[in-house]
């Protein structure tokens, strides 16, 4: 359902679902039993200024019942964020779409303590770009290929791209030369399929039995020193997309990658180590431009820094 409320500071306005029926008679009544014990004062300045409004964008007052409308829409109140120290290097633009390199340590859409500190909203701010959309995501940690749209009514022929598949993804990460011990051997080129599903644990996903529906192609590009043991650099070739696949897959063989926070041991949340990212990239993206009609290939321009010649 399309807000009736444009983008404000780079962040879409917030949609809320009144209930059908409580013991509430008014929409102000409903907000302040959810929200009433932070900012009661804001709530009820928001209803007198008209900035809470339903569908068609017709603003509510204080009298406005709950039956009268079932969606809401109203601007949340941005906390300060500092601003993260890295920044995101555009590659391509045109009138469909836009190619970022996203840094490590920054999300790609708004989310809990991020908001105007994701890449999303960064760039509708910087270019102007209100109707930004990503078209797929990377983790927060991940660094690498993003793609945007930066057209609605070209949107859908890029969004049935990612689909129906016919995205190819290219990775590459920093491991360990050799499965840890207690792992046995692993033959590359080789192909890991199971199944993933959302763990217990939070922002945790975890292989279960079952038929999989996860599968990476993963392949030792080359080995090297490190110090007293060895590192390899390795690319990922991913054929499905579930949140931390990658990161899974590689913590499965016994080779976790480095700086790796959750997998395979999670580890104590601790502030962000800027000197320390984690060591996986979203190498290259390829697919037929659907306006176009053409092949087309973006390459990410960052390198990992444990990635040594």
């Amino acid at each position: 359902m399309q807000s009736p409320l444009p983008v404000r500071d780079g962040v879409n306005a917030t949609r809320l679902r009144l209930p059908d029926e409580g013991p509430w008679d008014t929409a102000m009544d409903y907000m302040m039993h959810r929200w009433g014990h932070i900012d009661p004062q804001g709530i009820e300045d928001r209803f007198d200024a008209g900035e809470i409004v339903g569908e068609g964008g017709v603003p509510l007052d204080r009298s406005t019942k709950l039956e009268d409308h079932t969606f809401i829409w109203y601007y949340r109140t941005l906390p300060p964020e500092t601003r993260l120290p890295v920044e995101i290097n555009i590659l391509h633009q045109d009138e469909h779409i836009l190619v970022v390199d996203k840094p490590h340590f920054l999300p790609t859409t708004p989310g809990g303590t991020y908001i105007q500190e994701s890449a999303l909203v960064r760039l509708r701010n910087q270019l102007d770009l209100p109707d930004l959309i990503p078209m797929h995501r990377l983790d927060r940690m991940t660094a690498g290929i993003l793609l945007l749209s930066t057209n609605p009514e070209t949107r859908g022929r890029y969004q049935v791209l990612f689909e129906k598949r016919q995205v190819q993804k290219e990775y590459e990460c920093v491991s360990a030369a050799a499965p840890a011990a207690g792992y046995p051997a692993v033959e590359f080129p080789t192909v890991v399929r199971n199944r993933m599903t959302k763990s217990r644990s939070y922002l945790l996903a975890e292989v279960v039995d079952g038929e999989p529906n996860a599968e990476t192609r993963i392949e030792q590009v080359r080995t090297f020193d490190a110090g007293t043991h060895q590192r390899a650099l390795y690319r990922l070739e991913p054929h499905t997309g579930k949140t931390h696949q990658l990161r899974v897959h590689m913590a499965s063989l016994g080779l976790g990658i480095v700086n790796d926070a959750f997998y395979p041991d999670l580890l104590d949340k601790a502030p962000d180590d800027y000197g320390k990212p984690l060591q996986l990239l979203a190498r290259g993206i390829r697919f037929v431009d659907p306006i176009s009609k053409q092949p087309v290939e973006y390459r990410s321009g960052l390198e990992l820094s444990e990635a040594r010649p």
